[in-house]
């Protein structure tokens, strides 16, 4: 039965990173017989490490190979001569010293001075970036950002960005939410920080910026505030909508930016909405932050939520039957939260069923989630927004500043835009309102969601009841 091993290792390319699979798995001996898997690694560290990360991923890649479910399926992992490892050790100590060293890392410092190497590029550890001095381990990179028609040139400006050299200095992107800014921003981050020459790099979002220039100013430490931004090579900063309507913040940020600029710097802003959407914002930032390339993302196309939910399959190690995948393609037409969601909670229901994943599972979960496409029109979410904070629309519309009325209706500027194509004009339109208030009452309503609060878990349980009678998959349950 050796010949199922490579069906076997077939899978495990699909269900894993290709570095993931070149370092934990190429190396590997294997045989199958009756009592089950039977794998040979080329050490005790590598044995170890496969027990104890990839142990359900190998049954699961197993089980369609050998017919079984993947918890009938038995895995056996040893290192290559461990029978034998205390005499060799005793007759040919200094040989078998270096394999010793990769085993166990409380050696002596020469042979460790050798394998020290080996045991990074084994355990694939993350780049670790400079944000103000301190470490930090970036979440994405550009290697798994999947692009298509709807976002090719937000990804190409923000690869020009990331290199030292490129003609791109400043980059602002503006996407609806899910669609990937936090993703570009750290992929660029990344790219700089793996690129080498030791650039500095601040990445922060404008809230967080707000935060720290308040506790300077409470420090009286403006002068060290900017003295630290003035040591940066490379600014990310996401969600500037923040900074509508805030003059003070906005002379802070026209500094730090203008000096970064001044000296060659790059930048990257993030927004929910485009530079001409912004309200309230001082005229010189926004020409600072439209001095580069302006770019939006739209929602990703079939093919591209095909390519997402392959990659976040293999990133989960999980084998994703193509059946499966066109099927949760064709029916999540939402941003790309609501599909990893999906397939968590796919694979978390396949795992407590001790099952595959298949389309009548698949059938299943996809009920608790939504068809964007079909999903509702302004007058239902209107309709809903009303019930579920015990109002009419014609108090929506009024100018009441009622707290009840206040948050019901930027709940309800939230919804149109997240799920019509109403541009804010239209929205504004239908409370008598301006743009500006639109944006300022989905803004406000975005930072009481971002708070562990009493009052922003209240309104994210509202939104999510809503969504869900709205036949929409709640972003906020991810």
């Amino acid at each position: 039965m050796r010949e199922k091993w490579p069906e076997i290792s077939e899978n495990l390319k699909k269900m894993l990173k290709s570095g993931l699979f070149k370092v934990w798995i190429a190396p590997l001996h294997a045989s199958v017989d009756e009592e089950g898997l039977h794998l040979v690694a080329p050490n005790a560290y590598v044995a170890s490490r496969l027990e104890s990360m990839m142990l359900t991923t190998l049954k699961e890649a197993a089980a369609p190979v050998l017919g079984l479910e993947p918890g009938q399926v038995s895995v056996c992992i040893t290192a290559a001569g461990q029978e034998a490892e205390a005499p060799a050790q005793e007759s040919k100590a200094p040989a078998e010293e270096p394999q010793v060293a990769v085993a166990t890392p409380k050696v002596r410092p020469e042979p460790s001075a050798q394998a020290a190497p080996n045991l990074q590029q084994a355990s694939l550890p993350l780049a670790a970036p400079v944000i103000f001095r301190s470490t930090q381990n970036w979440r994405y990179s550009f290697a798994d950002f999947v692009v298509g028609p709807t976002n090719n040139m937000a990804v190409a400006a923000a690869q020009d960005v990331s290199r030292r050299h490129g003609c791109v200095r400043t980059l602002f992107v503006n996407s609806a939410s899910g669609l990937g800014k936090t993703h570009l921003a750290q992929a660029v981050g990344r790219a700089i920080n793996e690129e080498g020459g030791n650039a500095r790099v601040g990445y922060l979002t404008a809230e967080e910026f707000a935060s720290r220039f308040v506790t300077a100013l409470r420090a009286q430490d403006i002068e060290g505030f900017k003295a630290r931004f003035r040591e940066l090579d490379v600014l990310l900063m996401e969600d500037v909508h923040f900074f509508q309507g805030k003059e003070k913040m906005q002379d802070m940020a026209l500094a730090v930016v203008k000096n970064l600029q001044a000296k060659g710097g790059r930048a990257i802003f993030t927004s929910s909405f485009s530079p001409r959407e912004l309200q309230r914002v001082d005229s010189q930032l926004v020409s600072h932050f439209c001095s580069g390339i302006l770019t939006d993302m739209g929602r990703p196309t079939k093919d591209m939520r095909c390519d997402i939910l392959g990659q976040k399959a293999r990133s989960f190690q999980v084998l994703l039957p193509d059946s499966v995948c066109e099927l949760l393609a064709s029916r999540l037409n939402g941003d790309v939260r609501q599909m990893e969601s999906c397939l968590n909670s796919l694979i978390f229901k396949a795992r407590l069923l001790n099952c595959g994943l298949n389309l009548d599972l698949a059938m299943e979960v996809l009920s608790q989630y939504a068809d964007v496409a079909c999903g509702p029109d302004f007058s239902t979410i209107l309709r809903l927004v009303c019930e579920s904070y015990g109002l009419n629309e014609r108090q929506l519309a009024s100018k009441s500043r009622r707290k009840e009325c206040v948050t019901g209706r930027n709940t309800a500027f939230y919804l149109a835009r997240k799920h019509t194509e109403m541009t804010l004009e239209e929205i504004g339109e239908k409370f008598n309102r301006r743009h500006s208030t639109v944006i300022k009452g989905i803004t406000s309503l975005e930072r009481e969601l971002s708070k562990q609060s009493t009052e922003g878990r209240r309104i994210a349980r509202a939104v999510s009841l809503i969504e869900r009678n709205a036949g929409l998959a709640s972003a906020r349950a991810m």
